[in-house]
């Protein structure tokens, strides 16, 4: 095991402790020694090779054995124990917002809970708002969190169900038998989470192909099996349907299952006004008698587009929100490509909560072939990601200096921060401080439960901070987990083009926030953006291809995204508000 995967091991063994309602000092010894390891600066194998681990302050003797034991086997035996001792039904209920482990201790050894149904039916019985600590609000919320994972279990992310789709596809793409092969449905339009995946495929010998599809690695079972259709669901619930269709028709049902319902029947329509009927089989006369002396050919969805007059429509762009009127005059701006990225600025390291140092990011970003990268580590409010202060910020700021003058990288680091937005809508670091670094990145991570009203008024004072670079994260949504707290987001967007100020779009595929249905028109008004990955590690650079997905749907172009910028003309844009830049 590499350091952040033995890191993980120590907080769940934390996690586990406080769940068995263990010695509170014992649990922090875990958390602690997992947070040191995240951050340990030096090379975890050579400290082990020296017998040097003990002597990095807050790494105890039994720690260190465990740590080295994991580093060298993958496996303790502490740890397996630890997790067979614990009710699997307890742990899940940690998956509910809001629930941490000292509540569901109390909630086991009072109430009995056990599981999540059983939490379910305590809190439909109201004894959960009785328990000393919890209350009605409470009990609530418990509740909307139990509703809500029920129906995001329906539900994948994108960027997971993509680690399963593409293998499929290219598995499709190499069977002999197999003339074409596509992604469909939401998973081609790039929606931010998907119910199922579709695989359309064209051949004239559909047996070996669905016979091959049925067999793959990791299914639960499946659940349909025709001559040219089958359906399979993943140990993950995924479920990937699969449609075998002739050659002639691939174009036509490719269409048909990417578009939404919306997209579909306004091109149905349109074709009907012009004499056709259009379906997943093709493209004919209303008239005709029979469908093949009348079907059009397609041997592509250009041919589609192009026989009801229109000019082809990306498949991200096909959600029934104005793309045939688009299609049907200027046709479409050239969407934002992740070629066009040269670098980035929302990330993370060591210094907070990132799991790399400022050089192993560095390098991670000059492996991508950028010119720049920007650290914003979390400011001190969020004393939960180790947030730094002023002092542990101006040292920080020092180090990168020192990275850029050795010319050790290529690659230029801004100095940033990831500053909190306090609930009056202050900022935590004084801004005497804030204007000594090249961006400030504002967000909020906590009083989510303030009203829209009350929410707006604090973002956009911080806005108005003239510190302010990029707003972070904007409503602070989780996908599949969190609901985003109540904002006025066109009132923000006004603020934000008013006060220079960049939104960002978050790239985590948790988040993709600001969502992608209010860029179009933002953008149109003025906005510019940055597609931030929030990498908190090396790979998690690779976020900013779901950024970009978002992008696109909402019709962004390069020209709307600054960090496309060369490092020249970055420098200029942050000037506008950090004038030393210009020196």
């Amino acid at each position: 095991m590499n350091k952040r995967e033995i890191a993980d091991v120590l907080n769940e063994i934390a996690t586990l402790l406080e769940l068995k309602g263990e010695n509170p000092f014992k649990i922090r010894a875990y958390s602690n020694g997992a947070r040191k390891l995240e951050t340990l600066e030096e090379d975890l194998d050579t400290l082990i090779e020296e017998g040097t681990l003990g002597d990095v302050p807050g790494f105890g003797k039994a720690l260190v054995e465990k740590i080295e034991t994991l580093a060298k086997t993958g496996s303790l035996e502490f740890y397996e124990k630890l997790k067979a001792s614990v009710d699997p039904g307890i742990v899940s209920m940690l998956e509910i917002p809001g629930l941490g482990a000292k509540k569901i201790k109390s909630l086991h050894e009072i109430l009995g809970v056990s599981s999540i149904e059983e939490l379910q039916e305590a809190c439909e019985a109201n004894r959960v708002a009785e328990l000393k600590g919890f209350g009605k609000k409470s009990q609530d919320k418990i509740a909307e969190g139990i509703k809500n994972r029920e129906a995001y279990g329906k539900r994948h992310l994108w960027w997971n169900a993509r680690a399963v789709a593409e293998p499929i596809l290219e598995g499709l793409q190499a069977l002999p038998e197999v003339e074409r092969a596509s992604h469909a449905g939401s998973f081609r339009r790039k929606r931010e989470h998907v119910g199922d995946l579709d695989f359309i495929v064209a051949s004239s010998n559909p047996g070996p192909v669905m016979d091959w599809f049925v067999a793959q690695d990791n299914i639960r079972e499946v659940t349909a099996k025709g001559d040219t259709k089958a359906s399979v669901r993943f140990e993950s619930g995924l479920q990937a349907d699969l449609r075998v269709v002739p050659s002639e028709q691939f174009s036509f049902a490719l269409h048909h299952f990417t578009g939404s319902k919306d997209h579909n029947v306004l091109l149905r329509q349109r074709a009907l006004s012009r004499g056709y009927s259009l379906s997943e089989w093709g493209l004919k006369s209303v008239d005709a008698e029979s469908f093949e002396e009348s079907s059009l050919k397609a041997d592509s969805e250009e041919d589609i587009f192009k026989h009801l007059d229109l000019q082809f429509v990306p498949p991200e762009l096909r959600e029934g929100l104005g793309e045939l009127e688009a299609a049907e005059s200027d046709g479409f701006p050239e969407l934002l490509e992740v070629s066009d990225l040269k670098g980035t600025f929302h990330n993370h390291t060591t210094s907070s909560d990132g799991r790399a140092s400022l050089e192993e990011m560095t390098e991670a970003a000059q492996a991508r072939g950028w010119e720049y990268w920007g650290v914003a580590d979390h400011s001190k409010a969020s004393f939960q990601a180790n947030g730094l202060d002023e002092e542990r910020l101006l040292e920080q700021i020092e180090r990168i200096e020192e990275l850029n003058a050795s010319k050790r990288l290529s690659t230029h680091v801004f100095s940033g921060n990831e500053c909190d937005i306090l609930p009056d809508g202050s900022l935590d670091i004084d801004e005497s401080i804030l204007m000594k670094l090249d961006y400030v990145v504002a967000s909020i991570h906590s009083s989510f439960s303030q009203s829209e009203e009350e929410m707006s008024a604090r973002i956009i004072r911080a806005i108005e901070n003239p510190a302010t670079t990029m707003l972070g994260h904007l409503t602070g949504r989780l996908l599949l987990r969190r609901e985003p707290y109540s904002v006025d987001t066109h009132k923000i967007v006004d603020a934000a083009i008013a006060n220079d100020v960049i939104i960002e779009l978050n790239a985590n595929p948790y988040r993709l926030d600001m969502d992608w249905r209010f860029w179009r028109k933002a953008a149109e008004k003025g906005l510019a953006t940055s597609i931030n990955p929030d990498a908190h590690a090396p790979e998690h650079f690779d976020f900013v291809e779901a950024g970009v997905n978002v992008a696109r749907k909402g019709w962004l172009t390069a020209e709307n995204v600054v960090n496309t910028l060369s490092l020249p003309e970055v420098v200029e844009v942050l000037a506008r508000k950090r004038p030393h830049l210009k020196g």
